[in-house]
């Protein structure tokens, strides 16, 4: 089956194709159109017309579409679970784990977007000012750009179009060329909704041609991006004069306290290392451990690590599938080897095959080494030891990321430190620091982005906020 570009509702072939390529089986599994800027202009001149209906759409045939939408993927599980395995290699019973949740965002930000409301202000509040009916609402900014990545490649496009849509807007979604495929069947879904708005979503696809046109069009109020620090760098300096949000990269620390329960605690650190095999901005990276138990942490942590299942993204079983790509393995041996030359030691044996890399477990690793500086984005987790928090949290912080840490600890006093002093969007206690549940704020501090998403907070960042006086 192949993708097709959306000029708003028309569906649209032009002859020219990009094959992607299976990262477990090598083979073809899916065609895209080969965009240009030429092309990006035209779904964004759709959009800027369509915004004026989705303005005046009642709230709704809004929340209908959207669980009309929901429901659609409900029956179509199976379809778009498969989609993804094929295209960026997820395990399938992930895959579905993915469905699952996108579906749960969009009917959240259907429920989220029918109690958001404005604010009467007491306008008489201060010497200054006098009584009158003043009152502020939200209303939709007009068109938003949404820039999608591979790792979650169905559930991170919901987390953009479900509350840009619903709160009024048009959309125009340029989603990774990894999963081209899983991207046009979601779209489709929309567009064939009995209560779709016209022209309200299109899809173009491509890379960098075709995501400057866009981003640096005046006709965009808001750019939705999730992805690289590097591009993300790029679309704050085109953009202009408009609102960003960045969701960017990550380096995800956790600090195991000598109070915690350690079992538990490499259970759940293994699975934040290695989940998707580590391709995840809050995946797991640093561990720092305090010294009085450091060895026991690190001899459960490669026991439950090496637990894990490597193997065909189509076997329910499997944990961990393929990278992405080539290059990524190549890259992710290349961190390892470079720390074992300066010094650290690797608790499972480095293994590589093709593009299945196997959980990496290291130990001794220290502050200079790149493999706890950089972010690897594969299933690569490091063991540091500390004399306990004060050095731990001063390592996590001392990170040009921040997206969200952890701590294992039953010391309810080093609970709340946590809390206060570690620098990072989201702070999770007694669990790792990849968890994210999609209804919460979700988003970090310095070059891990700016902006936040979840139903309600990206509704608040697609909207605008209109301030009325009567008099």
């Amino acid at each position: 089956m192949d993708a097709k570009i959306f000029f708003g509702s028309k569906e649209v072939e032009n002859g020219l194709w990009s094959e992607r390529i299976s990262p477990y089986s090598g083979n073809v599994v899916s065609r895209a159109p080969v965009c240009n800027e030429k092309d990006a202009l035209k779904a964004l001149e759709i959009a800027n017309i369509a915004k004026l209906t989705c303005k005046a759409s009642t709230l709704s045939q809004r929340c209908d579409w959207l669980l009309d939408v929901a429901s659609t993927l409900e029956k179509r599980r199976e379809d778009m679970a498969k989609s993804i395995t094929d295209e960026v290699g997820k395990p399938i019973t992930f895959a579905k784990i993915e469905v699952d949740r996108c579906i749960e965002t969009i009917r959240l930000s259907a429920e989220t977007m029918r109690t958001m409301h404005g604010e009467t202000i007491n306008s008489d509040a201060m010497a200054s000012g006098k009584k009158s009916l003043a009152f502020f609402r939200r209303e939709s900014v007009g068109v938003v750009v949404a820039i999608t990545p591979f790792n979650f490649p169905l559930n991170l496009i919901a987390h953009k179009l479900a509350p840009a849509l619903v709160a009024g807007n048009a959309v125009v979604l340029k989603p990774t060329p990894e999963a081209p495929l899983s991207a046009y069947k979601f779209a489709k879904i929309f567009i064939d909704s009995p209560y779709a708005l016209k022209d309200a979503l299109s899809v173009v696809y491509g890379d960098a041609e075709v995501g400057n046109a866009l981003i640096t069009s005046v006709i965009p109020r808001v750019i939705s991006f999730t992805g690289s620090v590097a591009v993300g760098n790029i679309i704050t300096k085109n953009a202009g004069i408009k609102k960003i949000s960045l969701e960017l990269g990550g380096n995800a620390a956790t600090f195991i306290d000598k109070s915690a329960d350690l079992v538990h605690a490499a259970k759940r650190c293994s699975l934040g290392a290695f989940i998707n095999s580590g391709q995840v901005c809050i995946s797991l990276q640093r561990i720092y451990v305090d010294e009085n138990i450091y060895d026991e942490f690190s001899t459960l942590m490669a026991q439950e690590s090496r637990k894990l299942v490597v193997g065909s993204p189509y076997d329910e079983e499997t944990f961990m599938g393929p990278l992405i790509d080539d290059e990524a393995a190549k890259r992710a041996m290349n961190w390892v080897d470079s720390a074992i030359k300066e010094g650290a030691r690797a608790l499972l044996e480095p293994t590589c095959k093709g593009r299945m890399f196997y959980p990496c477990v290291m130990a001794d690793v220290h502050d200079e080494m790149a493999i706890v500086c950089e972010e690897v984005f594969a299933p690569i987790v490091s063991l540091v030891k500390v004399k306990g928090f004060d050095e731990a949290c001063k390592k996590m912080n001392n990170s040009p990321y921040g997206l969200q840490f952890s701590v294992f600890t039953n010391d309810l006093s080093l609970t709340k430190r946590a809390i206060d002093e570690l620098d990072a969007g989201g702070v999770v206690i007694n669990d790792m620091p990849t968890l994210r549940f999609d209804i919460q704020p979700y988003g970090g501090v310095k070059l891990s982005g700016v902006g936040r998403e979840g139903p309600r907070f990206a509704i608040e960042e697609m909207t605008e906020i209109k301030s009325i006086v009567i008099a």
